[in-house]
């Protein structure tokens, strides 16, 4: 006997029209920094401009990934689409990664060379830069704490706005110091936040591409919360993954003494209770075996049927 249990949210709703904020406001912010970028000679600048450029077609991205994986499981796509925000999240990254070898190339030319700068020019496109950036941030951070993609752009818009901010501070230093050194080495402390910030969601993605045990989620403890309902002999099979980011889901076959198979159904909502309260977990499939095969009962016959099956297929 299988049984499956399904939580969703309604916030999932909002998550669209936050992104679509978020993109209209990093079209915008780039287009002026490249300008201010080119007029003042700040690389810095220009590497800041490419950063919020590339968010912008990440955005883009993970916009389109959550309009599909809106749509419904299918009898091809039995989990539905998704997963598809989590290959959305890799191609930001890669994207970001991208831009990173880009910005570390033009830096090394403007350090062996560097060039004269105007820091009130700089300071107020960084200042313009900070605040959309911190903005897109705010109106992303809810989503932020139950979805992959949403973090992801979370992520981009915090680190634009730090490396905004960091920009701001070289410019009024400019109006002081001809330290015009310090435009490249920025640029390569941007290319190091690229990298740290996209590492987390590479790693994430990963694991939940591998069908790993979610981070949080403890195999010994489950088996032993479930082995201590009235009622289970045995956990055993036991698998957890994520199906998606914001989703946990369940595989286990539960031994329990011979029964009528009503009993059965009102154990089997206890464990999916005990399931969602304690660990959030949405989506278990639970096998249910019975311990005595003495009289060919209905659950031994599966179990043991089964089993046969499997030995003839061999």
């Amino acid at each position: 006997m299988t049984t499956h249990f399904h939580h969703y949210t309604d916030t999932q709703a909002s998550w669209g029209r936050r992104l679509l904020t978020a993109i209209v406001i990093n079209l915008l912010i780039p287009i002026v920094q490249i300008w201010g970028g080119i007029v003042s000679g700040s690389m810095a600048l220009i590497s800041d401009a490419l950063h919020n450029l590339s968010d912008f077609i990440s955005l883009v991205i993970n916009y389109a990934a959550l309009l599909i994986g809106r749509r419904a499981p299918t009898h091809k796509q039995t989990f539905g689409y998704k997963r598809v925000e989590i290959f959305a999240a890799l191609i930001s990254v890669a994207i970001l990664y991208a831009a990173a070898v880009y910005i570390a190339i033009e830096a090394w030319e403007r350090f062996i060379a560097p060039r004269a700068i105007s820091g009130p020019i700089v300071i107020w496109i960084a200042l313009l830069g900070f605040a959309g950036n911190l903005f897109s941030a705010l109106i992303l951070h809810a989503g932020a704490k139950v979805n992959l993609n949403m973090k992801s752009a979370f992520l981009h818009m915090m680190a634009d706005a730090a490396t905004s901010l960091a920009v701001v501070a070289l410019g009024v230093l400019w109006l002081f110091k001809p330290w015009y050194w310090l435009d490249p080495v920025l640029s390569w402390l941007i290319v190091a936040l690229i990298i740290y910030s996209g590492w987390g969601i590479l790693k994430d993605s990963f694991l939940i591409l591998m069908n790993a045990t979610p981070p949080g989620i403890n195999l010994a403890e489950i088996k032993n919360t479930l082995e201590a309902i009235e009622g289970i002999s045995e956990i055993h099979d036991l698998h957890v993954w994520n199906p998606s980011a914001e989703s946990i889901a369940l595989a286990a076959h539960v031994t329990v003494p011979d029964q009528m198979l009503g009993k059965v159904d009102e154990l089997a909502e206890k464990v999916r209770t005990v399931l969602w309260q304690k660990f959030k977990i949405d989506h278990p499939t639970l096998q249910f075996e019975s311990n005595a095969c003495q009289n060919g009962e209905l659950l031994c016959n599966i179990a043991k049927n089964g089993n046969n099956q499997q030995r003839k297929q061999k």
